[in-house]
């Protein structure tokens, strides 16, 4: 079961931008102090390296498209963005050749089933369905177009920096270990490989979408990046255009059904906001128009969902009246 714990916190609704500074900066701390202690959860360990992440941290990072800035702990402690590079690498590719061709070749659809299933590809003829689980994210990848493997993966990596809005960098040790260890994906690579979904080198693939999994981040970063998003594809801090109005309109769609995996129906009845996780512990939620949040807290739930991440998007989703779905009385109500 989904869990909130949103006793005792009214649903808001606004339109337009955030609330005053004041408020939002005072609400940001709230959730903050509402969550640090919260013990549930488990660390990822399935990668070494990220089995060795300190489960007390926690930071959130709120950036409006206005470029306003709130922070509460952790927010700029370092980690690998993981599966949240999965939402601006599909960003970057439907910049490049159209979302149409995204459509065809990995669709959008959510499969149900875990982010890592192979029996998702089989059930669907070989179709990754969408690219947020990694048998799309690793067709999604191989479809940036460039003259080589390199060119690609500056072409990835400075996309990604553009959205974040500093250059980022991979973990070499968290790639290395992920490496040793990541011999589904390479199954995954092969079977798409043999439906005709995959016209690249499946094991270059694999390394380059390790690579992106292992960039490093903030909480911060992460925040900027969703903010990007929301803001039409304009970096609200550098004023760099990343990506096309229509891209991240089409981004968010595919965060809002398919960027919490098994739990993406949940999440959006109980949150109602576009959002990506990632095992190291990030999520990013973005409201259209108003912001991003920014979270990290390394222990996950059984999807693969920071435990207080989710909590604080949720907590801010309503104080902040920033669920897509909320809705105020707009007249006088009359009895029926």
């Amino acid at each position: 079961m989904f869990e909130v714990d949103m006793e005792g916190v009214r649903q808001r609704a606004f339109t337009g931008s955030l609330p005053g500074q004041g408020r939002v900066d005072e609400l940001l701390h709230e959730a903050h102090a509402r969550y640090a202690a919260l013990q549930d959860g488990v660390v990822a360990d399935y990668i070494p390296v990220l089995a060795r992440a300190d489960p007390d941290r926690f930071g959130l990072s709120l950036i409006g498209v206005d470029g306003a800035t709130y922070e509460a702990g952790a927010a700029d402690d370092a980690f690998t963005i993981q599966s949240i590079s999965k939402a601006f690498v599909f960003a970057l590719v439907c910049e490049e050749i159209g979302h149409r061709a995204v459509h065809e070749r990995v669709g959008v659809n959510n499969t149900g089933l875990p982010f890592n299933s192979v029996m998702a590809l089989e059930l669907n003829l070989g179709s990754p369905m969408n690219p947020m689980v990694n048998a799309g994210a690793i067709a999604t990848t191989a479809m940036m177009p460039a003259a080589s493997h390199d060119a690609r993966w500056e072409a990835i990596r400075n996309g990604l920096s553009r959205f974040a809005g500093r250059e980022l960098a991979v973990d070499t040790e968290v790639y290395e270990s992920e490496m040793r260890t990541n011999t589904r994906n390479r199954a995954i690579a092969r079977l798409l490989e043999g439906y005709g979904r995959l016209e690249r080198d499946p094991a270059a693939i694999v390394d380059m979408y390790t690579r992106q999994c292992a960039l490093v981040v903030t909480a911060h970063d992460l925040a900027v990046m969703g903010a990007t998003l929301a803001d039409g594809g304009v970096n609200p801090i550098t004023g760099v255009r990343v990506v096309a109005e229509e891209v991240a309109r089409d981004t968010l769609t595919v965060l809002a059904s398919c960027g919490m995996y098994e739990r993406s129906g949940e999440w959006l009845f109980e949150i109602g906001l576009p959002a990506k996780s990632g095992v190291s512990g990030g999520i990013v939620a973005i409201s259209p128009g108003k912001g991003a949040l920014g979270s990290f807290s390394p222990p996950l739930d059984p999807a693969g969902n920071s435990v207080r991440g989710q909590r604080a998007c949720a907590f801010l989703s309503r104080a902040l009246g920033l669920n897509l779905f909320a809705s105020g009385v707009s007249r006088m109500e009359t009895a029926g």
